[in-house]
């Protein structure tokens, strides 16, 4: 038995050997557009024919594979971790070193004294790259790193690998970009002046002038987003958790429906309802005589829409916080002959702490990195999200100033999550136990009742009306003015056509719907993959650095999604890793854009899941991805339910991390809509808006039949009467 163990063990090391002799003499090493179908079809070819070529350097590829060989027939772990480690670092090297113009990093084009130039990589290197990281994690849990489980290892690897290479790496060329000028040449004196330019930090409105500094504008926007979407949202929460509101579901419905709704269609709405021509201002006019005005272009109109937007969040979140928070805590602090007010104050303020704290957060983050309704309904009131995009699409075409906005964003963000790491600090909020909880949740006082009641009402009167006029206004000629209805806009965009050769897909929409939905698929399973993932090391394993792994895995979610894009296109754009223009670039966004929604729900489901079912496997000779497969995934269904459909859903929504990324031939639903907004073209922009908001619905149906609510073991409200409190007993 034990011989055959080692046998397993082995197999794994000599798979990932097999896999790099494979990618440097089979597949083709530089990238060929199209895939790897057409580098295969058009004549790629592998590393060694590559050499020969007049790529010499990529010989050296096979000195690693035969240290590794060595290693793997005479066990020699180091040798064998020595060999990964040369052979990334060779590729690495000779990627970064050489690029389609020739030497990338000049003073090793002076030691060589010869010229070389070369295409960027493509699935020859990745496998290559991949295997050979593989050997580095099998050498070292050969070593004893994390007790020699060869699979934590090997997924640490990737994991970090994968976060260092997409997130990582773009930020940083993101931070080296901005010390460069047009040219390429560092320019620190540029830097500095393009940092403290008065565009950014300028506070002339402070005395009179007209505009403040983008910075301080969105550190303004977002700061005030962040307060009142936090207190909106617990004023939903108590409504829904510790009030009798009539019509429950159509409330649940009604709070979370801007989730599944592009962010910037709430602009449009607004526009159409409260613009200078809005159906609102219009029937005032007529009405009242008041005059037509453009409030609704700038800070206050950006504000609304963002508070629709996002308070729907903070609302999930506190929800969920209340729910947690244990009745009896409550019940013994009345008992104690407190009132609603002390109890509320002291108790569950407390308690719902880490909510308000990371619903802040959320709001904070998702303010600043939005684009859609800054773009949609922010006039002259500038934003640093929107700044980057004309500073990179606008006339001057400045990357350079592009990046120093992107660090100032970057900055913003970062800043918050640690503000917000260090308010919460490392106190314990634990509320529910294994155990049954026999209480009730306290009654709110009347006071706090009252306020909430008179914040929630009209907030869901005019979430209504922003739906209705986004479900009403593209079946319309023209709303307001003109509200006779009309498919013309639907045909348009969704119009299906018959010709010679039969029926097709006439409209204009249909390719970025279609698109969308391709993209959204391939999203979802890697972005909850990983996040199960890395939720399972960050709580079942034990390893050095975890504090470290943590934040980095994390960092994705602080980084705003405007910084994402540009971030990409300046990482990508050219070799070693050339993915602008395709698909590719923008599932890979998606996926470490959202990964860290699965990392918490993971996490939050695995904290609940007792450590004795993985020792119990673990002693029945199941080794870490048998127990991870066969007795951790069947219980975290919920966690990976909720990040495939949170992966596929934002990918549908989201515009700020994909507007740079998107090409002709790979376009998507959001960046559709908003070119149709920005040409006056509303009818299209609302129609298409009323579909994907349909598809969401449709989503949102199966995620709550499938998923379905989490259940506490507590009894319902109606056992507090003396006449049920017998039949709860005897349950």
């Amino acid at each position: 038995m034990r011989k055959g163990a080692a046998t397993r063990r082995l197999s794994a090391p000599r798979l990932c050997l097999l896999l790099g002799w494979a990618a440097a003499l089979l597949l083709p090493w530089y990238g060929v557009e199209g895939g790897l179908v057409a580098a295969l079809t058009e004549g790629g070819a592998p590393a060694v024919l590559e050499g020969l070529r007049g790529h010499p350097w990529l010989f050296g590829l096979l000195l690693p594979l035969l240290l590794a060989s060595a290693a793997e027939l005479w066990p020699r772990p180091r040798l064998l971790v020595a060999a990964g480690m040369i052979g990334l670092g060779w590729t690495l090297l000779q990627a970064f070193a050489i690029d389609r113009r020739g030497w990338a990093l000049v003073d090793l084009g002076s030691l060589a004294g010869w010229t070389a130039s070369q295409p960027a990589l493509g699935w020859g290197a990745l496998l290559y790259l991949l295997a050979m990281a593989l050997l580095v994690a099998h050498g070292l849990a050969r070593l004893g790193w994390c007790k020699g489980d060869a699979f934590t290892v090997g997924a640490l690897t990737i994991v970090c690998g994968s976060i260092l290479v997409f997130v990582g790496y773009p930020v940083l060329c993101v931070l080296l970009s901005a010390f460069k000028d047009n040219e390429g040449q560092v320019d620190l004196p540029l830097f500095a002046d393009k940092l403290t330019d008065s565009s950014i930090w300028g506070l002339s409105c402070l005395s009179g002038g007209r505009n403040c500094g983008v910075a301080w504008n969105s550190l303004a926007q977002a700061t005030l987003v962040g307060v009142l979407s936090t207190l909106l949202g617990l004023a939903f929460a108590l409504v829904a958790n510790r009030t009798r509101f009539p019509f429950p579901r159509l409330f649940k419905v009604l709070a979370i429906l801007p989730v599944i709704t592009p962010p910037f269609v709430i602009g449009l709405a607004l526009i159409l309802l409260f613009g200078r021509a809005g159906m609102v201002t219009t029937m005032l006019g007529e009405w009242f005589n008041l005059p037509r005005s453009r409030w609704i272009y700038g800070m206050p109109g950006l504000t609304i829409a963002q508070l629709l937007a996002f308070t729907p969040i903070s609302y999930l979140v506190l929800l969920g916080v209340l729910q947690g928070v244990s009745p009896s805590m409550e019940e013994a602090s009345q008992t104690l002959r407190s009132g609603p007010w002390r109890t509320f104050r002291h108790v569950t303020w407390p308690l719902i702490r880490p909510g308000l704290a990371n619903a802040f957060l959320i709001a904070f983050i998702e303010s600043l990195a939005d684009f859609g309704n800054p773009m949609m309904i922010g006039g002259n009131f500038r934003v640093l999200s929107t700044s980057v995009y004309f500073a990179v699409v606008g006339a001057a075409q400045d990357q350079g100033q592009a990046a120093v906005l992107a660090i100032v964003l970057l900055s913003f963000s970062l800043s918050a999550f640690l503000l917000q790491r260090l308010w919460t600090g490392r106190k314990s909020y634990v509320t529910v136990s294994g155990k049954g909880d026999a209480g009730l949740p306290g009654r709110l006082p009347t006071g706090l009742r009252i306020l909430c009641y008179t914040v929630v009402l009209p907030w869901i009167a005019l979430t209504v009306a922003v739906y209705a006029i986004i479900l009403f206004g593209g079946f319309v000629n023209a709303v307001g003015s003109d509200n006779t209805p009309t498919l013309k806009y639907f045909l348009t965009a969704f119009g299906i056509g018959q010709g010679d050769h039969g029926w097709y897909l006439a409209g204009s929409a249909w390719n970025s719907l279609i698109t969308t939905l391709e993209v959204a698929l391939l999203a979802m399973v890697p972005t909850a993959a990983l996040g199960i993932l890395t939720a399972y090391l960050l709580n079942r394993q034990r390893f050095a650095g975890r504090g470290a792994f943590e934040f980095l895995t994390m960092m994705s979610f602080a980084i705003p999604g405007t910084v994402i894009g540009i971030s990409y296109i300046l990482a990508f754009n050219s070799g070693p890793i050339e993915l602008t223009g395709t698909a590719m670039i923008m599932i890979i966004a998606f996926v470490f854009r959202n990964m860290p929604v699965g990392i918490r729900a993971g996490l939050a489901n695995l904290s609940q899941i007792d450590r004795s079912l993985d020792e119990a496997s673990l002693t029945l000779g199941a080794r870490s991805a048998t127990t991870l497969r066969r007795v951790i995934l069947p219980i975290l269904r919920p966690a990976i339910t909720t990040s495939l459909v949170y992966a596929f859903v934002r990918a549908i929504t989201s515009v700020s991390a994909v507007i740079f990324l998107v090409s002709g031939e790979f376009n998507l639903a959001t960046v559709y809509i908003v070119g149709r907004a920005e040409f006056g073209e509303y009818g299209l922009a609302i129609v298409y808006s009323a579909v994907l908001i349909t598809i969401m619905v449709l989503a949102l149906l199966v995620i709550q039949a499938v998923v379905g609510e989490r259940r506490i073991g507590r009894r319902p409200a109606a056992a507090a009467t003396p006449r049920n409190r017998p039949a709860v007993v005897q349950a």
